[in-house]
């Protein structure tokens, strides 16, 4: 498996802002009210993600991993959240992008910009936390083991 590239996320900010958009400028006038902590789930992902990066950072620093299915496991979460932190940015960023030049003179436009924004900062918290977990996941370089421990290759 190959750690997250900035290209794939580059891709899935483009897929969402692509989709967004678009369907934004055919069907604003038909949707309901942007909530503005909509995106605040992301952010209470982003946190758990970072609780577990530090978790396992201490785990792997201490030489304390019993296997490295929970770490596989963790770096499948990682990648997993950081595309979906990276297509929420797109959409949230699609939907900015639709609704800031119209916020001046549509008032429903105007009340959906903060939850566009809160959105975008909570996928970008997202997408940081599981880089970070990601990060932490890496087995140590050879200077960083215990010399007393026996190499494993």
């Amino acid at each position: 498996m190959h750690f997250t590239r900035a290209r794939d996320l580059l891709v899935a900010v483009v897929i969402g802002f692509g989709v967004t958009f678009p369907l934004f400028r055919v069907a604003f006038g038909s949707l309901p009210d942007l909530p503005t902590l909509a995106g605040v789930t992301l952010l209470v992902l982003a946190l758990g993600e970072l609780v577990l990066a530090f978790a396992i950072r201490s785990r792997i620093k201490g030489h304390r991993v019993e296997s490295g299915i929970g770490i596989a496991r963790a770096v499948a979460l990682a990648k997993a959240s950081s595309l979906l932190g990276a297509l929420m940015v797109g959409a949230w960023l699609g939907a900015l992008a639709y609704l800031a030049p119209r916020s001046g003179e549509i008032s429903a436009a105007a009340e959906d910009v903060p939850a566009a924004i809160v959105g975008a900062c909570c996928a970008a918290a997202l997408i940081g936390a599981a880089l970070w977990l990601e990060h932490c996941c890496r087995a140590p370089k050879n200077g960083d083991r215990d010399p007393d421990r026996p190499s494993t290759g």
